[in-house]
């Protein structure tokens, strides 16, 4: 663990309002100035930001930083929110990335503006009130109800995974 410097802090508070502008209200909730910021080096090129009792957000090699379930569950409207239908539930929690079909079946919604490829979004379950995991567009939300085939979300992050049960 590196135990950062006031300037790294501030960076990396620029590079979380930036990825997600809906957590500038938040930031100083989150990431309090007064708080010592841990970088955490981890196998598998995995990088943690972390207070001294838990992991606030993650990124996996050169990609962007994500929020963990646990904050995103405080700060729920940080990031764009899709649904999957009951039936994906279990594959969801399983770690399987989001197909289509699960995406656009009743029960599932698609955001009515169109997301782009590319955007981290908070996947939601039929029925359920908090997030289930994590995701990464693989394709713009009108390619998924268009094509409606293959993976539209990689799942980056879900309950009781390895960063869920993390103790620090």
């Amino acid at each position: 663990a590196v135990v950062s410097t006031q300037s790294t802090g501030r960076s990396i508070r620029s590079k979380l309002i930036q990825t997600y502008p809906n957590i500038e209200e938040y930031i100083s909730d989150i990431l309090p100035k007064k708080v010592n910021l841990k970088v955490v080096k981890c196998q598998d090129h995995i990088e943690l930001i972390s207070t001294d009792t838990e992991p606030l957000f993650f990124k996996k090699r050169d990609g962007p930083f994500y929020p963990t379930l646990r904050l995103l569950h405080m700060y729920p409207n940080m990031l764009p929110k899709v649904q999957v239908d009951k039936g994906a539930i279990k594959f969801v929690l399983s770690g399987a990335h989001i197909m289509c079909p699960g995406l656009t079946s009743p029960g599932a919604q698609l955001p009515e503006d169109c997301l782009p490829s590319d955007t981290p979004v908070s996947v939601h379950a039929e029925g359920k009130e908090n997030a289930l995991a994590i995701g990464h567009m693989k394709m713009s939300s009108d390619d998924i109800k268009s094509i409606n085939k293959g993976i539209g979300i990689d799942n980056v992050h879900y309950l009781n995974d390895g960063l869920w049960r993390i103790d620090l």
